[in-house]
C-alpha cells in the first residue's frame, strides 16, 4: 500500500487528523473516529451486499460490528491512478479475542449464535441475489487436488523425508475425504438445503473479534456468504480444537454456548459432523507443499503434519462422543 492512497481519503467527507500504517492498510484518526483503509478484492455487488448486511445487524442493536464509508459521491469503493480498489471501515482500538481465555471464547460463541439469528434474512429481497454455497462442491475440488498431488509423489523417484512420510499417511486421510464426501451429500441435507436464508461471517476466527472498552466487535466480514450457519461456528472451534488436542471438554463447553442461544437441530449437528471428520487440515498441508518451491520443504511442514497425525486418534474419539450419529 502507498502514499498515494492516504490521498483517497480527501473523497470522503471526513476531517483527517492523522494517519499510520498497519499490516497491509492505513489507518486513520478522523472527526468520525478510528478508521481503516484497505485494499478490496471482491466484486462492486458484494460490497453493495456487505454494506447492506453491516447496516442490517448495526441497527439491531445487539451485536456491534464495523461499517464501511460512503463517499461524498456516494460511492463505497475508491480507486487510486492505478485502478487499485480501496474501501475505507470503521475501526476499534482493543485486542483480539485470547483463545486460550475459555470464557471470552464461550462469549465469542455466544456472539455468533445471536449474529447468525440476527442474519437470518429470508424475508428481504436483498439475499435473492446472493448464491448458496455447498460445502460438498469444495471438498470435491479437494479431493480432485489431492488425487493429483498423489500422483505427483508417486512419480517422483527421490522423495524428503516429508514426502516420505506424506505418503506414509497419504491413503490413510486420502479414504477419509472420499467417503466424508459421499456421506455429506447423501446424509447431510434436508429438501430446504438450497433455501439457506442465513449469511455467515465467513471467517469467524479470533482474528476478528475485537474486544474492546465497550464489549466486543467484529470485523472483516469480506467473505460474508450465504451458507448453513455451522460454517462459522465450525471455523471457529476448530482452530481451538486444534490447539487443545481435540478436548472433549472445551467442544461441549462451546457448543453449549451456541445452543443457549440459538438452539441446534439434528441436521445441524450432521453439517457440523461431516465438516468436522473432512481431513481438511491435511488437504492443507498438502496443498501449500504442492503449490510452494518443493526444492526446499520447510521443517514446519513436518512438525504439522507429525502433529495432524498425533492428534488424528484424540480427533476421532471426539467425533464419537460429542456426535454419536
Amino acid at each position: 500500500m502507498n502514499d498515494r492512497a492516504v490521498s483517497l481519503l480527501e473523497q470522503y467527507e471526513i476531517e483527517v487528523n492523522r494517519t499510520w500504517k498497519g499490516r497491509g492498510a492505513i489507518l486513520c484518526d478522523s472527526d468520525r473516529g478510528l478508521l481503516i483503509m484497505k485494499e478490496y478484492g471482491g466484486p462492486a455487488d458484494k460490497v453493495r451486499f456487505q454494506d447492506f448486511l453491516l447496516k442490517h445487524i448495526n441497527e439491531s442493536g445487539i451485536v456491534r460490528v464495523e461499517s464501511i464509508l460512503r463517499t461524498r459521491e456516494d460511492e463505497l469503493i475508491v480507486c487510486d491512478q492505478d485502478r487499485v480498489p480501496y474501501i475505507v471501515k470503521t475501526y476499534f482500538e482493543g485486542r483480539e479475542c485470547d483463545h486460550r481465555n475459555m470464557e471470552e471464547c464461550c462469549s465469542a460463541v455466544d456472539t455468533l449464535a445471536a449474529l447468525h439469528k440476527i442474519c437470518d434474512l429470508a424475508d428481504y429481497v436483498e439475499l435473492q441475489d446472493q448464491p448458496v454455497y455447498r460445502v460438498e462442491n469444495e471438498y470435491e475440488k479437494h479431493n480432485r487436488e489431492l488425487k493429483k498431488v498423489h500422483k505427483f509423489l508417486q512419480k517422483k523417484s527421490q522423495k524428503t523425508d516429508f514426502e516420505i512420510y506424506l505418503m506414509k499417511h497419504y491413503d490413510y486421510f486420502m479414504d477419509i475425504a472420499l467417503q466424508i464426501t459421499e456421506d455429506l451429500r447423501y446424509y447431510a441435507y434436508g429438501e430446504d438445503s438450497l433455501k439457506y436464508p442465513v449469511v455467515c461471517h465467513g471467517d469467524y476466527q479470533y482474528h476478528n473479534i475485537l474486544q474492546t472498552d465497550n464489549g466486543s466487535v467484529l470485523i472483516n466480514f469480506e467473505k460474508c456468504v450465504r451458507d448453513h450457519p455451522v460454517r462459522d461456528l465450525y471455523l471457529f472451534m476448530r482452530k481451538l480444537l486444534e490447539k487443545n488436542n481435540w478436548s472433549q471438554t472445551l467442544g461441549n463447553m462451546l457448543l453449549e454456548s451456541y445452543n443457549k442461544e440459538k438452539t441446534l437441530s439434528e441436521q445441524d449437528y450432521r453439517q457440523l459432523y461431516f465438516r468436522f471428520a473432512y481431513p481438511e487440515k491435511f488437504w492443507k498441508i498438502v496443498n501449500f507443499y504442492y503449490n510452494s518451491g518443493k526444492a526446499w520443504i520447510p521443517g514446519r511442514n513436518m512438525e504439522k503434519i507429525e502433529k495432524l497425525f498425533a492428534q488424528e486418534e484424540e480427533k476421532k474419539l471426539f467425533l464419537q462422543n460429542i456426535f454419536r450419529l
